[in-house]
């Protein structure tokens, strides 16, 4: 005698294709732009063959750009753009 097999639970048998973005475009594009400044920022550090190491521009311009890209990572992670609400009519 064979039984034939019938699953437990009839919702987990069905696959559901759910999308789920941590975040939304507005936090990617920041993110994005905010890697395109730190790589600006290195780029400044390194370049100028025919400057000295201590140029100003290599030693204070290029680390402060570099740090407003990772300021503008960390903005990027903890903003949350606002919902597109319908105008309240009085």
């Amino acid at each position: 005698m064979a039984k034939a097999k019938t699953p437990l639970n009839k919702t987990a048998s069905k696959k559901t294709n759910n999308t789920f973005m941590v975040f939304k475009k507005q936090n990617y594009i920041l993110l994005l732009l905010s890697i395109l400044v730190i790589v600006i920022g290195f780029m400044i550090m390194g370049s100028g063959k025919d400057l000295p190491f201590d140029h100003p521009r290599k030693i204070t311009i290029a680390p402060l750009v570099v740090l407003l890209g990772f300021a503008l990572g960390v903005v990027s992670i903890l903003y949350t753009p606002k919902e597109n609400s319908p105008k309240e009519e009085e």
